[in-house]
């Protein structure tokens, strides 16, 4: 069972991000504030889940939160501002969106652009630690991955169902013969022999 909170009497956000390693579409990222009292025997770091456990786990999380958002930044603005600005950026975004304004902010990762006036701490594999952050991860991934589905619709040779649009041989080999997509980051080293593709 993952820790239900870091301190007792703030209020606080766990935030995390999605997509931060893909060749392609936006990078997601999720705030979540849970109440002090809230336990869930299978939230656990999103990664260490079935798509099933995480699809349920959203309904009881959205159901469940004091408040929570999802945001995004899309492929043109991780190539101007770089994918960790980028990471940072979502969750901002996210925290903009939150019905109340939290007083603690835990982020999963040891990094993080201070946002507004709020105190934040820094949590390596915190996601495996801390139910906000755990809550925040399967949000993250969940819409994002619901994202690339859609997009699969339009760029079937890409097996973004499949890959979500991570560098797996098959995303690989489908940028050597169809090229880039707009929603390819084209910042990022797409083939490992960096040819130019645009």
């Amino acid at each position: 069972m993952l820790e239900p909170y870091y301190d007792p009497d703030l209020c606080e956000a766990g935030c995390d991000e999605a997509g931060r390693g893909c060749l392609a579409g936006p990078v997601f990222a999720a705030a979540v504030v849970l109440p002090k009292s809230f336990r869930h025997p299978l939230l656990n770091d999103s990664k260490q889940l079935s798509e099933q456990q995480r699809t349920e786990l959203r309904c009881i999380i959205k159901a469940a939160a004091v408040s929570w958002a999802v945001a995004q930044v899309d492929p043109a603005e991780i190539d101007e501002v770089n994918i960790l600005n980028a990471s940072f950026l979502a969750m901002h975004r996210a925290l903009d969106k939150l019905d109340l304004q939290p007083e603690l902010i835990l982020v999963d990762g040891n990094r993080f652009n201070p946002y507004k006036n709020i105190n934040h701490q820094c949590i390596i594999k915190g996601d495996g630690i801390y139910m906000s952050i755990a809550a925040a991860s399967v949000l993250a991934k969940t819409y994002r991955d619901d994202y690339m589905a859609n997009l699969a619709d339009d760029h079937p040779q890409y097996g973004w169902t499949a890959n979500k649009g991570y560098p797996t041989k098959a995303h690989r080999e489908a940028l050597r013969h169809h090229g880039l997509t707009p929603h390819h980051r084209r910042s990022f080293r797409l083939l490992p022999e960096q040819m130019s593709l645009f």
